[in-house]
């Protein structure tokens, strides 16, 4: 399932001055998103830390990948226990516990079985779900279950492509990765819906945002950011500012189905901002 994002660059990064400073951009694609990579800073260095990117998106989509064969994800759903989970695969599998208790469930990996459903053009009523279910040591799904984190690994991707430019000593960059990250800044970022159009305008530095927009595509009529619990959705845009790509993902994902007052209520100290976008078309911030 491809996830269609909705957060558009309107200004890039300006040159800064100095012979031995230039941008680089790099473009690609991962986890069924294009990918873009700005950097600004030393040419030489750059190509060095770019030529490590594609080996870094490469292992992150063998373990969540759902269009590889063969990923974790994939090998989990088939057979329904991963005895060899990656580090980064139980760290992801953490943080989606997390989210899925600070949204009151809203957030869940197990709407794969519900997609399959859709897809597959029935009403889902049968389809298996419910993350409570889900095994963790090791990762483990109950028969008939499967999981996607087409909601939290583009974040997750984002989150790593900044830590090795960081690594690398960049101080100015933008990572476009299905959701997108900031090294310095500012930059500014066109926030569009797919009914309404472009509705404002972010400005984003040393932070990670993350929009969803479940409308944007659908499975056999069924908007293709689903609920456990069958619930639809009561935004058609959210945007999530956050110190975290993959926190920002996740939640992005899950608060497209909570309601103004329970998102107002929410105290997560990574989180800076809130936009959203009602079906109207009103965008608000909080």
């Amino acid at each position: 399932m491809k996830r269609r994002r909705f957060l558009a660059l309107s200004a890039a990064a300006a040159l800064l001055p100095g012979a031995a400073r230039a941008e680089l951009r790099w473009t690609g694609v991962a986890l069924g998103a294009d990918c873009e990579v700005s950097l600004t800073g030393d040419p030489v260095q750059a190509g060095r830390a770019l030529a490590a990117l594609p080996r870094l998106l490469d292992a992150i989509e063998a373990d969540f990948s759902l269009y590889r064969a063969g990923s974790a994800v994939n090998r989990l759903n088939a057979d329904g226990r991963l005895d060899d989970a990656s580090p980064a695969f139980r760290a992801l599998m953490q943080l989606s516990d997390r989210v899925h208790r600070l949204t009151d469930g809203a957030f869940d990996p197990t709407v794969q079985s519900l997609w399959r459903a859709f897809a597959a053009g029935t009403d889902g009523r049968a389809a298996e779900t419910g993350w409570p279910r889900v095994g963790t040591q090791p990762p483990s799904l109950p028969p008939g279950m499967a999981l996607t984190f087409n909601g939290i690994a583009q974040g997750f991707a984002t989150d790593a492509a900044r830590a090795l430019f960081e690594s690398h000593g960049f101080t100015r960059a933008l990572i476009q990765i299905g959701e997108t990250a900031a090294i310095g800044g500012p930059f500014h970022l066109g926030l569009q819906d797919p009914d309404f159009g472009q509705l404002g305008t972010l400005t984003l530095t040393d932070m990670a945002i993350a929009t969803s927009s479940p409308f944007a595509t659908r499975v056999n009529g069924h908007p293709h950011i689903l609920h456990a619990k069958g619930l639809p959705p009561l935004w058609s845009t959210v945007s999530v500012r956050a110190t975290s790509a993959a926190l920002a993902d996740a939640l992005s994902t899950a608060l497209v189905f909570l309601p103004r007052a329970r998102i107002a209520a929410l105290d997560i100290a990574e989180v800076r901002a809130i936009t959203l976008i009602d079906m109207q078309g009103n965008l608000s911030t909080l």
